[in-house]
This record gives C-alpha cells, sequence and structure tokens, in this order.
C-alpha cells in the first residue's frame, strides 16, 4: 500500500521540483534586477548630460527676439520709413491643443468675416520651427485687445504681444522708389535662412526695402526662459539682445518727391531726377501710385485683388519698368552724333519742305509742320523740334552707327546701381532685327529711330540718365538712390568706372546745351512758355511718344477728342541751372491731351521751381561752382 502511495504521490521528487523552480525564478530575479541596475547605471552615469540636457529643454525653451527694422532717411535727414508700435496676436500650435477650434473662436469673439478661419489657419503654419509662435493678426484695436483678454482662458496658445511695424509718413508718394515690406509668404520661406528670420514676420517685398534687406533687417537675438506644464514664462534664464537693422539714408530729397507726385496730379505718368554730381536720384515717381502702408498690416484679399486689377497699373513702377519710345527728345543725341561723326557741321543749314524723302522712293517722312520750318540747322531743328533736318541726320549716319553711339549714354542698358527691377528698354539695331524678328533692317526704319520711334524703348530712369550724362558733358556717374548707411557713404563695389563718352570736339557740347536752352528761352521754343519768367537757364527738349498709327480721321482730331488709347505719350527730358546743372529729369504722361511742350514741360518747370528755390540759387551763385 505504501509503495502504491509512492508511485502515486512522490514528496521527495516534488521537492526536488520545487528547488529547481525556486532556483530558476531566484536566477530569473537576480538577472532582471542586474539588468535594470546596469540600465539605471547606464542612465545615470554615462547618458547623464544627454538626459539632463533632455530635461533642461523640456523645462525651458529658447524665443527668439527679432531685430528693430533699420529707419530710412532722405537726403535732408526726413524720415522715410519709421517703425511705429503695435499689437499683434500670435498663436504657438503645440499649446493650442484643437488649433482649429482657437481659431474658430477667435474669428466668433472678433465677429470677423466668414472666411477668416481658413486664412487664419493658413497663417498659423507659416513658421520656422516647432514652439515658434505664428503671427495671426498685426495692428490690434483696443476693442479687440480687450475682447480677446477677456476670454484668455478660452484661447490656450494664444498670445497679444507689442512689437514695431513699419509706417511711411509719406505714402504713396514714396512707395515705387522706398517700395513696402510685407507678411513672410510660405515662398518666402522656402528662400530664407530660417535661424536668421526667427521671429521675424515682415520682410522687404520690393524698392529699397527690398534691396536692402540684409543691411535693414538686423540681427536676431535670444531668450531661455523657464516655464511651467502649460507652457507660462516663469523667470529669463540668459538672453542675448539682437542686433538692430542699419539706418539708411538715401539721396531722394522727400519735399522734392511730394511735388513731383502732386505735379502729375494723378495721370498715368512717371519721373525721374537725378543729381548729375553724384548720379544720386532726387525723385522717382510712378503716378497712380498705392499706399504701401496697407501692406504692412492685414491687407485683405479682396482689397488686393482690386489693387492688382486696376486698369491704370497702380502697383507698376513706370518709373523704372514702364518702356516708351523717347520721341523727340533724342534729336540732342543724334544732333550731337551728327557733329561728331562729322555728317553735319555747327552752322550747315537745309531747306524744309515739310518732308524728307528717300532715293528711289515714293514715301513722304513728313515733318510735325506740314508746311515745314523752312531753313534750319542744328541749333534750330531742336529749338523746333524738326523731324525733317533728323530724317537726313539719320539717314546720313546710317543705324550702325547710330545705335552703337547711342549706348554710350545708356541706352538699351540697365545702368543704376540699386534700383531693383530697373528694365534696359531697347536700341534697335540691324543685328538686333535679324536675331529677333529674323528682319532685314530697312532705310525707313533709319529715320524712325533718327527721332526716337520705331522700335526704339526707354524707361524714364534710363532717359534721364542719359539726360544727366548730358548735362555732365559726357562724364558718366552710374544713378543710385543709396547715399549712406550709419552715417558712412556708401560702397558699390560693382560700380564699374564707365569711360566718358568720346568727343572730337568739346564744343559740340557746347551747341547742343544751347540749343536746348533755346527749346525754353528762344522765341521759337517748342517749350518756351515754360520757360517763361525762370530765375535760371532751362536747357530741355520736349518730345511726343506716337502710341499707334492713326488713321486720317482719328489723325486730323486733337488729342484731347481721341480715345485714350489713341492718344500719344507726352516726353520732356532737361536740367538746370544750364550752365552748372544740379538736377537732370525726364517725364512721361502717357496717353496725354497733348504733347510734351503743352503737358510734360509745365511739370518739369513745376519741379525744377521746387528744388531750385531762391536761397538755392543764392548759395550756387555764392560758391565757386562755375
Amino acid at each position: 500500500m505504501t509503495e502504491f502511495r509512492r508511485q502515486i504521490k512522490d514528496p521527495e521528487k516534488e521537492n526536488q521540483i520545487f528547488q529547481f523552480r525556486a532556483r530558476l525564478l531566484l536566477l530569473i530575479v537576480v538577472v532582471f534586477m542586474a539588468v535594470l541596475f546596469f540600465r539605471m547605471a547606464y542612465l545615470q552615469v554615462f547618458q547623464y548630460d544627454q538626459h539632463v540636457s533632455r530635461s533642461e529643454r523640456n523645462r525651458t525653451n529658447v524665443e527668439a527676439i527679432p531685430p528693430t527694422r533699420g529707419l530710412i532717411y532722405d537726403r535732408n535727414g526726413r524720415l522715410l520709413a519709421d517703425n511705429l508700435p503695435s499689437h499683434s496676436l500670435t498663436l504657438t500650435r503645440e499649446l493650442a491643443g484643437d488649433v482649429e477650434e482657437v481659431v474658430g473662436r477667435i474669428c466668433s469673439f472678433l465677429e470677423m468675416q466668414a472666411d477668416c478661419q481658413a486664412t487664419l489657419m493658413e497663417r498659423s503654419r507659416h513658421r520656422r520651427r516647432p514652439f515658434e509662435p505664428a503671427l495671426l493678426l498685426d495692428q490690434l484695436t483696443e476693442k479687440q485687445i480687450a475682447i480677446l483678454a477677456v476670454n484668455r482662458h478660452l484661447l490656450p496658445g494664444v498670445e497679444i504681444s507689442a512689437q514695431l511695424l513699419r509706417h511711411y509718413p509719406a505714402g504713396e508718394a514714396v512707395a515705387h522708389a522706398l517700395g513696402y515690406v510685407g507678411r513672410i509668404s510660405a515662398e518666402d520661406l522656402e528662400e530664407l535662412d530660417r535661424r536668421a528670420y526667427s521671429g521675424t514676420h515682415y520682410i522687404g517685398k520690393t524698392g529699397v526695402e527690398s534691396h536692402y534687406e540684409n543691411l535693414l533687417h538686423g540681427e536676431v537675438g535670444y531668450r531661455r526662459v523657464e516655464t511651467n506644464a502649460r507652457g507660462r514664462v516663469l523667470r529669463v534664464v540668459e538672453s542675448e539682445p539682437p542686433r538692430p537693422g542699419v539706418d539708411l539714408t538715401l539721396h531722394l530729397d522727400s519735399q522734392l518727391q511730394e511735388v513731383a507726385y502732386a505735379s502729375l496730379r494723378g495721370r498715368k505718368a512717371s519721373l525721374v531726377a537725378i543729381e548729375p554730381s553724384t548720379g544720386g536720384i532726387l525723385a522717382l515717381v510712378s503716378s497712380p501710385s498705392f499706399d504701401p502702408n496697407v501692406f504692412v498690416g492685414s491687407l485683405d484679399d479682396q482689397a488686393f485683388t482690386d489693387l492688382r486689377n486696376d486698369g491704370n497699373l497702380p502697383l507698376f513702377n513706370r518709373a523704372s519698368r514702364g518702356q516708351y519710345a523717347p520721341g523727340s527728345v533724342v534729336k540732342p543725341f543724334m544732333g550731337l552724333a551728327g557733329l561728331e561723326m562729322g555728317v553735319i557741321e555747327p552752322d550747315m543749314t537745309m531747306e524744309d519742305p515739310g518732308y524728307f524723302q528717300l532715293p528711289n522712293d515714293d514715301r513722304l517722312y513728313r515733318n510735325w509742320k506740314r508746311n515745314g520750318h523752312g531753313e534750319v540747322d542744328i541749333r534750330r531743328s531742336i529749338e523746333v523740334s524738326n523731324n525733317t533736318f533728323f530724317y537726313s541726320l539719320a539717314y546720313a549716319l546710317g543705324i550702325d552707327r547710330i545705335a552703337p553711339y547711342m549706348r554710350e549714354f545708356g541706352f538699351g542698358q540697365q545702368t543704376s546701381l540699386d534700383v531693383l527691377g530697373a528694365r534696359e528698354g531697347l536700341v534697335p539695331s540691324r543685328e538686333w532685327k535679324r536675331e529677333n524678328l529674323e528682319e532685314l533692317w530697312y532705310p525707313g526704319q533709319t529715320l524712325s529711330t533718327g527721332i526716337g520711334q520705331g522700335y526704339w524703348l526707354t524707361t524714364p530712369l534710363q532717359l534721364a540718365t542719359a539726360t544727366a550724362v548730358l548735362a555732365n558733358k559726357g562724364e558718366w556717374v552710374r544713378p543710385r538712390l543709396l547715399q549712406s548707411a550709419e552715417g558712412e557713404a556708401a560702397e558699390f563695389p560693382d560700380a564699374q568706372a564707365r569711360d566718358p563718352v568720346p568727343v572730337m570736339d568739346p564744343q559740340n557740347w557746347n551747341i547742343i546745351h544751347e540749343a536746348m536752352q533755346e527749346v525754353l528761352h528762344g522765341h521759337e521754343g517748342t517749350a518756351r512758355f515754360s520757360g517763361e519768367g525762370a530765375a535760371y537757364r532751362i536747357a530741355g527738349k520736349t518730345g511726343t511718344s506716337q502710341v499707334v498709327s492713326l488713321s486720317r480721321e482719328f489723325e486730323q482730331l486733337p488729342p484731347e477728342e481721341r480715345p485714350e488709347f489713341m492718344r500719344n505719350h507726352a516726353v520732356f527730358m532737361g536740367f538746370a541751372p544750364a550752365d552748372n546743372p544740379q538736377i537732370a529729369l525726364a517725364i512721361i504722361v502717357e496717353n496725354a491731351k497733348g504733347g510734351g511742350s503743352k503737358i510734360a514741360a509745365p511739370i518739369a518747370r513745376e519741379v525744377f521751381d521746387a528744388y531750385l528755390t531762391p536761397e538755392r540759387l543764392a548759395e550756387l551763385e555764392a560758391s565757386d561752382a562755375p
């Protein structure tokens, strides 16, 4: 019986099994404890620095401190671009929880438009790195600030912060010269140095603001702050202040700029004035214009669409990007070319029957005065703007000599040093037509070129530059806007010195200058009414730039009775005082109700008078200047 029980239950064997299992379990426990011990030792000893750093990052955050944007002044120390305090609304997505719900509450509290939520959601994504606040709204009113403050507990991750926003005191008058700053877009983020622009919400978009962005922006600072579990700042651990942007001084004369803008009277027109001795741009105006301040704030899509679709193109910079046939204002340059190349002599005359005819050609190339001007020489042909004389001169010169000589004055080239987006214009040539139109050059096209028509295109900036070179008697100074940065004279490493316009006889400059003075002070001058009563002598030339070829029906109508798109452009270029040029300018008025003598020349006189005040003239007379 005992043996039977032993077969069913063996205490000795069970005891052995139990002891084996207990030892195995103890071994497993010891192994696990050893693993935990070594893991703890590894984390506490070998990875101590790494985990301390991670713990510190959970407790502290690094916040970017945006730099103050540099100011912009005119040549007289008047502020053109300022920074004014404003309140903005920002959102940190990581602290907001349900971002869409928070944004919806903001729109509801502020009673904003229906598309508010989609717009703010898009803006909330415009940031450089995690935990960086994204700008939702700027220029908050006191009422909006109060509403958001009362409902702050319902808006996690949302902060109201004070910042400096760009402001342009002169508004529309300087818009195309200065440009403007705007909100950093998704496209901008792809090109920007994200670290350099941490905490910055605006960037220069056009004009000086864009061209000198690297100087104006400054360098970002930072501060390391300790936060609680909700992300609230408890204390500042350390900080490095930002370096503000560089203050710039421009050659612009803001008072002259405003006078020039007002003188255009809202017409589609442009004006550029240059100081011949330095190349400094005194005024750069495009009309109609726009208020650059609206781009600094939260410009809604409809307002931008209205500006963009405006038929008068207020956003288009006509002064540097508009390209027009120069018309008769090229005649002084043509006259100089003829004198220099020996094609004409100063006292050589010709009889003008009212037209010019090419050999073996029945077509008549007519003077603007149907019956002609009678006997004309180079001086009188410029004074009365005789076409026949310059048809003859152009034919004698030929396009192969005209084109390269006009490039000596900067036509067909981009010569400005810091005018953003300036276009090159076009001086037509035989090679250009063959390469671009795959056509031969015809003699009749040379005649059109001789009076500034045909394929010839120039910008107001380019024409003003050529006028300044003419005023300097061939000495080149490339136009520029920047005068100094932080009080130090601006340097342009790429400002290669151009050779002066070559002349065989320096007296030829005087002949052209004297003829241009007769345009405004001679008894037959096309702009003589604009020169009356001036306390100084003006040298200038009027022009009419043909827009379309008119049928006989419309050609006989006075300009004011033609449809607007059929009216010619009014052009003027000139400098003053004629014996000591202080200002050279070019004006183009699109689709004007009259030519350069009626429309553009009076504008030039207003600008000359504004710049050459009696006080300034007295200073010039008292100086040692020739």
